[in-house]
């Protein structure tokens, strides 16, 4: 009989699951939206559901800044030495900085060298978030001295993109003295009347900010930047008073004068451009 026989299915083997690669997407810190990084990279580094402005390397900088083909970098060999033995839970300021190089691809923290901004030939210092933080040591002091210094020669307009979290303490006195070797240098600059822009990006904060992102003849923030000298925590056990919410973000510092414009990454590179041109 037809219903004693043993009916056959084809057999169906369940596909195999292929596993997400890593970093595919990225999960913004403000929206909390998931974004696709292909997209994120189509729009310049800033989520398009909330407009957050992500961190982005000297390098990308660079390119998003300078026109094509026009950079050419100076002194890329300058290396930091490790004056003072410094090291922390068995791992010693040459370990940090070597895993810094490795993960960046650049020698130090900062990028300087020359090229054009629709035409108008600039000096650039751009520092990198990624490499300790962007801390500026000797040879970030260094470089942005001799960037100055370029342009005062030169009468190229001085432009710097700041990106640091302050001094490096493992060179301790050598990274303060840094401070006062670029404003020495922004002294002479100013003497000799060159235009220098300061771009001031998430974060600035500590010595860069207390000496050479701060005296800019014109100083440009992107939205939402993390800008100050010292953590909030800091600053409310010194002076003892309940701070304003948002204190340190570029909108405030736009609102109470520190700042002279806030520039969505978009329209960065034709803003300066404009402000060149005008300058000169």
């Amino acid at each position: 009989m037809p219903w004693f026989k043993k009916q056959r299915y084809a057999s169906v083997k369940p596909a195999t699951r292929k596993d997400m690669p890593d970093g595919l997407w990225v999960k913004c810190p403000r929206c909390v939206e998931i974004v696709y990084r292909e997209d994120l990279e189509k729009n310049l580094h800033v989520c398009p559901k909330c407009q957050y402005h992500f961190r982005v390397g000297a390098k990308q900088r660079l390119a998003l800044l300078v026109d094509e083909g026009t950079f050419e970098e100076h002194d890329a060999s300058l290396e930091s030495v490790d004056p003072l033995s410094f090291s922390v839970d068995g791992k010693s300021y040459k370990q940090k900085v070597a895993e810094s190089q490795r993960a960046t691809g650049l020698r130090e923290a900062a990028i300087w060298g020359t090229g054009a901004i629709d035409g108008t030939d600039v000096a650039l210092l751009v520092m990198d978030p990624f490499f300790m933080r962007g801390s500026m040591g000797s040879v970030v002091g260094e470089k942005t001295a001799r960037a100055i210094e370029v342009s005062t020669e030169t009468g190229m307009p001085f432009i710097s993109v700041s990106s640091s979290g302050g001094a490096r303490m493992q060179e301790g006195t050598i990274s303060l003295m840094q401070m006062a070797k670029v404003s020495a240098a922004l002294a002479r600059l100013d003497e000799a009347r060159v235009p220098f822009l300061s771009m001031l990006t998430d974060p600035t904060t500590g010595g860069v900010l207390a000496s050479f992102a701060s005296q800019g003849d014109i100083i440009i923030a992107e939205p939402g930047a993390l800008i100050g000298f010292a953590g909030q925590r800091v600053i409310k056990q010194t002076i003892r008073e309940e701070l304003p919410e948002g204190f340190q973000q570029a909108e405030f510092q736009l609102e109470h004068g520190f700042v002279d414009m806030i520039v969505p990454r978009a329209n960065l590179k034709t803003t300066v451009a404009c402000i060149l041109r005008y300058l000169s």
